[in-house]
């Protein structure tokens, strides 16, 4: 008999060393986006059980700080080795509670051990500067210091690489962290919160609190945000969620790192390959079900070579394989729910209004009436206009022509968010003006390759309505600590900076 969904879900939890009791008989259902069927009943936390938690996370904080940082990234080291260990169940659990295909699920896991190593290597390189003294017999340099608990709200399309950057960062910074998964995807934040149990366990002296995970609605990100001993919060969500999270935070004179929309866009241009660029722009618009904060939303193609791309884009979208990602070989698995596909069908009946063709978009009957398959849509626009805007949550790829390099960089940015960009080309007079200061407005610029699959090497976010944040790599960490700068006198003297004379 083939094993339920269910009880394959209860298995990988069992096997993750996840107490029944955080998942079942509770009040709050857990949905599999794959038969749209309830495979959980979990207890949600409450603000009162988040304030309690909040306080235990200061207290760790407190005591987190002091250990030394190539200690702390110990535990980081750690976490990725169980990381490793439960990759196959971990993945497995992403596919069924996201709907991704089993390589994206997978995928999404080794980016979480690719930042731990990543943060292993940082826990030694949290490096200040030493500064030259306008004084003589004075030394000035720049520290860096933990900052204080960690805030992370998270979106159901990566429900557990999203924690990684933040968490594996904030960890070896010196910081604690209190985790908000979204109410779509809570099942792989306790089994990660599981995993990161039995490293804590191997550590052997880490303080009670230093990671938690609440499980619940809005009112438990809202608790993160209002609360005053939460110094940093880091939200991934929709510019909507971007422009409520921000200025509470700011209110109370916090910092947030905002992780928000991307009305990603690509250029064709005359001397593409073409044959590369198809690959690269059916990944991008159709991978994950177009379920990406990076997915390519946007694309314009040069004239020239329109009738030669775009008509096999169409039979591609025509034939992409669509099914549940737990079975088969499909590319491409289901909407996340009805309010998804509701939003998808909205904004193709919006862009025939504005004159688009659409080719596909419609529903497919795979699985039971309450999962929501739909044929990945491209839609020929005359134009940049009614939803091409704005960013829709599903597999929508409008297309249009373009005659003019900088007309098109202009029209590509000519939305209000700024996070992933690609141009097509083998000219490179066309690549450098649009990765130079008169090109893409993007935190993210590709050349050759399309708007997702970002590595963990390179600071994650974007610009604009994106939120302005950044998380994973590069010199992502200093957004967890403090800067402190002192200076040093070492002389008998007592100069005063800018030549200042105060004698007394």
């Amino acid at each position: 008999m083939t094993q339920s969904i269910a009880d394959k879900t209860a298995a990988i939890l069992s096997r993750l060393g996840v107490a029944p009791a955080r998942w079942t008989g509770g009040t709050m259902p857990g949905v599999t986006p794959v038969t749209g069927e309830e495979i959980a009943r979990l207890t949600p936390d409450t603000p009162e059980t988040a304030a309690r938690a909040i306080a235990r996370a200061k207290s760790a904080f407190e005591t987190w700080r002091n250990v030394p940082a190539p200690r702390r990234g110990e535990l980081v080291r750690l976490l990725g080795e169980e990381l490793r260990a439960a990759k196959d169940d971990l993945g497995a659990l992403v596919s069924i509670e996201a709907g991704k295909i089993p390589s994206e699920g997978l995928g999404e896991v080794q980016e979480m051990i690719d930042i731990c190593d990543f943060a292993l290597g940082l826990s030694r390189q949290l490096y200040g500067l030493t500064i030259a003294s306008e004084r003589p017999g004075h030394r000035m340099m720049e520290t860096w210091h933990p900052l204080g608990v960690v805030g992370v709200i998270s979106a159901f399309n990566f429900p557990v690489a999203v924690w990684s950057w933040n968490a594996a960062l904030a960890l070896v910074c010196g910081n604690s962290v209190v985790w908000k998964p979204s109410e779509k995807s809570p099942l792989t934040a306790l089994a990660t919160q599981a995993i990161l149990e039995r490293a804590l366990a191997r550590f052997g002296d880490a303080p009670d609190g230093l990671a938690q995970v609440l499980i619940g609605g809005p009112e438990i990100g809202e608790a993160l945000v209002a609360s005053r001993d939460v110094p940093l919060v880091s939200a991934t969500g929709s510019t909507r969620m971007g422009r409520i999270v921000g200025p509470k935070v700011a209110e109370r004179f916090g910092r947030s790192i905002l992780e928000l929309g991307g009305n990603n866009a690509g250029i064709v241009c005359p001397s593409a390959d073409l044959d590369m660029a198809l690959r690269a722009i059916a990944f991008g618009a159709m991978g994950t079900a177009g379920q990406r904060c990076t997915t390519l939303r946007r694309l314009f193609v040069h004239d020239s070579v329109y009738d030669a791309l775009v008509p096999r884009l169409v039979a591609a979208y025509a034939s992409v394989s669509v099914g549940n990602p737990l079975e088969g070989e499909a590319l491409v698995g289901p909407l996340i729910d009805r309010a998804a596909f509701e939003a998808m069908q909205q904004a193709l009946e919006a862009a025939r209004a504005a004159g688009g063709t659409v080719h596909g978009g419609e529903r497919l009957a795979i699985g039971p009436d309450s999962a929501f398959y739909a044929r990945p849509a491209l839609v020929e626009m005359p134009a940049q206009a009614g939803p091409v805007a704005e960013e829709t949550f599903a597999p929508i790829l409008y297309v249009m022509r373009h005659n003019d390099l900088s007309e098109a960089i202009a029209q590509h940015n000519a939305v209000g968010a700024g996070l992933s960009s690609s141009i097509f080309t083998t000219d490179l007079r066309e690549s450098e003006l649009f990765l130079s200061a008169a090109g893409s407005d993007c935190g993210i610029a590709n050349v050759n390759i399309g708007t997702s699959g970002a590595e963990i090497g390179g600071a994650f976010g974007g610009e604009k309505e994106t939120g302005g944040g950044r998380e994973s790599g590069s010199d992502a960490w200093k957004g967890y600590m403090r800067r402190q700068t002192s200076t040093i006198n070492y002389s008998r003297q007592l100069p005063l900076a800018q030549g200042v004379v105060f004698d007394i």
